[in-house]
């Protein structure tokens, strides 16, 4: 699944300014290129281990999100964790959920932007602060990030 594919996933968040930071919203162009530098937008990645989906979304990090779920299913029923988060639509709803309670100026420019989304995803929502990505991830991010600037 290539970035444009990814990009019918996404409704953008309200542009926000919050303690005098400008909050950019986790648009379409951002939630493909976290997609593109996790799994390569792979729609076929399922479980492995303790992570899921395209998005790589922990059951913590799915919980987080407020637990968004698909089909009238219920968040608290056995299977609503892997139903979603193996499920473009309802896995870029939960990366939504979880960057609208955790977005934060993590790398400390003065501003929530994609990278701080990217590092938020990777790191997560208590580990971002002075945090930076690096290896593959990081280098997938920037070339997509270049590509569809």
């Amino acid at each position: 699944m290539n970035f444009l594919s990814t990009s019918l996933f996404v409704v953008a968040f309200i542009v926000a300014t919050t303690l005098g930071q400008e909050v950019v919203p986790l648009d379409q162009r951002c939630l493909g290129c976290i997609c593109q530098a996790i799994s390569d937008c792979n729609t076929n990645a399922k479980c492995d281990g303790s992570t899921c989906g395209l998005f790589r979304i922990t059951w913590a990090y799915w919980a987080d999100s407020g637990k968004p779920t698909q089909d009238g299913q219920g968040p608290e029923d056995q299977d609503a964790y892997p139903n979603c988060v193996n499920e473009p639509y309802c896995a870029a709803r939960s990366v939504q959920g979880y960057m609208n309670r955790f977005a934060k100026d993590c790398n400390g420019d003065g501003a929530i932007d994609c990278l701080d989304y990217a590092i938020i995803h990777k790191l997560g929502g208590y580990g971002c602060v002075g945090g930076q990505i690096t290896g593959a991830y990081a280098e997938k991010l920037n070339q997509c990030l270049v590509q569809t600037g």
